[in-house]
């Protein structure tokens, strides 16, 4: 895939070269005055085809001109498009320094119809070939330009791994040779063996991942690589990773060395793998161990592209986990521990029902389990998300709240487009999880006043937790319940961090004690409205429109 990779980018390059817009930057990585960890990172995901159209051109490929569903076809978002939004500084005021991205490899050419309306593979997770990127979402060169815009901006890369299962069977996509896929039978979610050896849903030929048994390419994709002129390149590469790892020519081999090219090639940080508990979880031991070390190949061979010393990073979707449940899931008649399996965070699904309680019970709770039991690890929050029916805030009028108990709460932030600024959640004319995915609300940030106030509340809270650690990394202590005033302190190392926050304070003045983190006569600034205080007998005195006082030093 390398090369292969290599000649595809320079190709374009030189059909391109009258065309500066097109050339990709050559900045250097941004080497950050703040400190940046995983754990208390503002992370962003979105919908490559939902988010921004930058190139109109590729908006149709492979003949999926056919009506669909509503929003069941392809949009027109791409990696151009985010590429765009990152340059005019949107990620940056809205203080996000990682972005997660749908599946870009390249789907299934036809569509399917479960009752739904035509669906084509506009959301990335109908793979038919791990190794090219699909010409809807771009091409390399718009995915090596993307990554090295966000590391200027100081925003890491996740993209999205499906080792589980390939795309549906249609006319144009045959289903992958029995010694690869299994279709059936369809899990019944009752024990391990019944979520693990089992298709998710009908027509979604699951992988064979537990197998140890070596298989060929599938005929398919020899005939589409040779086709495409580079399958000498491709099975080369092949036999170079097996010989050098000493794997089996198993199925979910050839995937992760797939999906680990992707590393080596373009420098991206980490990945966040889909349905994770329906492998067994040996799999994923050992694709971090791949992904660790093509990163370390990529940061040797470009030490003035490198961020910082992070190891790559991995989050788990595994469907239920919720953070009481520790570091086990418990699939009834097994429990198994996926941070001990690959994984340094695992998608909370709990938070969303958390959050319909009261701060200090969020904070406190996320607090103690971050800082004791998982130490070490962290969760990925989120209020609404791709394919969950039940957000936080569906109708959009708690925006305010939501920004609030998000963004202020330990661990990771998952900001899901939209969420800042009142994209809707309900479309009519939708069937199931299709009323999640609208495009991406730029008319509305522009014009709407909801939106608009919406979306400035986020990015002050966006920026604050950006700029300290220990929002969402440290340790939350109450200073005071009425008015709630609380502290944040993290401690690794050279990295210190403190902060003072108070919610539901009055509107205008309000006294503020902080003499448990800042001394007498230590300059501070309210990040929520500008203004620079000073500590005097413990307490900070503040007039302002806002009953929300962010507190850091100046």
């Amino acid at each position: 895939m390398k090369k292969t990779l290599f000649s595809a980018i320079l190709a374009t390059l030189m059909m391109s070269m009258n065309t500066e817009a097109q050339t990709a930057p050559k900045t250097p990585a941004k080497k950050e005055k703040l400190p940046f960890v995983w754990e208390g990172a503002n992370l962003y995901f979105l919908l490559v085809d939902r988010f921004n159209n930058g190139n109109l051109s590729n908006d149709v490929n492979f003949g999926r001109n056919q009506p669909t569903g509503k929003l069941r076809g392809f949009e027109g978002g791409d990696l151009k498009g985010i590429t765009q939004k990152i340059e005019e500084g949107y990620f940056d005021k809205l203080g996000i320094n990682a972005i997660w991205m749908t599946p870009i490899v390249e789907q299934i050419h036809g569509g399917t119809d479960e009752g739904q309306g035509l669906t084509y593979g506009f959301h990335g997770y109908w793979t038919k070939d791990w190794t090219q990127i699909d010409p809807n979402f771009g091409t390399a060169k718009d995915l090596a330009e993307l990554v090295e815009v966000a590391h200027s901006h100081g925003i890491r890369i996740l993209l999205d791994a499906v080792i589980n299962h390939t795309g549906p069977v249609t006319d144009q996509d045959p289903v992958w040779p029995q010694d690869w896929v299994r279709t059936g039978p369809q899990c019944d979610y009752k024990t391990f063996d019944t979520t693990t050896a089992c298709t998710l849903v009908k027509n979604l030929p699951d992988v064979l991942t537990e197998s140890n048994q070596e298989v060929q390419l599938p005929q398919h994709l020899i005939d589409k690589w040779k086709a495409e002129g580079r399958y000498e390149q491709e099975v080369k590469e092949l036999d170079d990773f097996f010989k050098k790892t000493g794997y089996p020519r198993a199925p979910r081999f050839y995937i992760i060395k797939w999906l680990t090219d992707y590393i080596r090639e373009f420098g991206i940080d980490g990945y966040r793998a889909d349905t994770v508990k329906h492998t067994d979880e040996k799999v994923w031991g050992e694709f971090k161990s791949q992904c660790n070390i093509a990163f370390a190949e990529w940061k040797e061979k470009n030490p003035e592209k490198t961020m910082d010393s992070n190891d790559f990073f991995t989050v788990a979707e595994v469907y239920g986990y919720g953070i009481s449940s520790g570091k086990d899931y418990n699939f009834g008649d097994k429990k198994v521990n996926y941070f001990e399996n690959g994984f340094n965070s695992l998608i909370n699904f709990e938070f969303r029902w958390d959050a319909e309680k009261t701060n200090e019970f969020i904070f406190s709770k996320y607090s103690d389990k971050l800082n004791n039991v998982l130490e070490g690890y962290t969760v990925l929050n989120y209020l609404s998300s791709h394919d969950d029916g039940n957000p936080f805030d569906g109708k959009r009028t708690r925006t305010i709240e939501a920004g609030t108990k998000l963004l202020l709460s330990p661990g990771i932030s998952q900001v899901y487009y939209g969420d800042e600024s009142a994209r809707s959640l309900v479309i009519e004319g939708t069937q199931g999880d299709a009323t999640l995915r609208s495009f991406m609300n730029w008319d509305e940030i522009a014009n709407n006043e909801n939106s608009k106030k919406s979306l400035e509340h986020w990015q002050k809270l966006g920026k604050f937790r950006k700029r300290h650690v220990a929002v969402g990394a440290g340790v939350h202590k109450v200073i005071s319940g009425k008015p709630y005033v609380f502290s944040r302190g993290y401690e690794n190392g050279e990295i210190k961090d403190r902060v003072v926050i108070g919610l539901d304070l009055p509107v205008g003045p309000k006294t503020i004690k902080v003499a448990s983190v800042f001394k007498d006569y230590t300059k501070l600034r309210d990040a929520y409205s500008g203004k620079d205080v000073m500590v005097k007998f413990g307490e900070v005195e503040l007039d302002t429109p806002f009953s929300i006082v962010l507190l850091e030093k100046r």
